[in-house]
């Protein structure tokens, strides 16, 4: 999987509104343009980053061509995604142990100064 494809494709509005569209099953490139104010034309070339990111699939029976959604790039980037938050978190939380150690040791610092203060 090519993950900049993937993310560039899901990146338009249009494209995932007819990402959206493919979720409910198959459709015509014809149906699939329909509800759009752009030119078939325009659409197509939504259809084709589409297919190069492997999101969507062609099925040409005789004139007619057929869309249907393509899973597989989806679970890669969810897998993706998971495995960046898990190390972001992981990383996050050690920074944040750090902080509160050094704030702790911070604060201990202070107390043991006021007391010798005192004396």
């Amino acid at each position: 999987m090519d993950l900049d494809d993937t993310l560039i494709a899901l990146a338009d509005d249009t494209r995932r509104s007819i990402l959206k569209r493919l979720a409910t099953g198959e459709a015509r490139v014809t149906e699939v343009a329909a509800p759009f104010g752009i030119s078939l034309n325009s659409v197509s070339k939504h259809i084709r980053l589409l297919e190069r990111a492997g999101l969507v699939r062609r099925r040409i029976s005789g004139r007619d061509h057929f869309l249907a959604l393509e899973p597989q790039p989806f679970d890669e980037l969810t897998r993706w995604m998971r495995e960046t938050r898990e190390f972001w978190s992981s990383r996050l939380d050690h920074l944040e142990a750090a902080l509160r150690a050094e704030d702790a040791i911070a604060k201990a610092a202070k107390t043991s100064s006021s007391k010798r203060k005192r004396k």
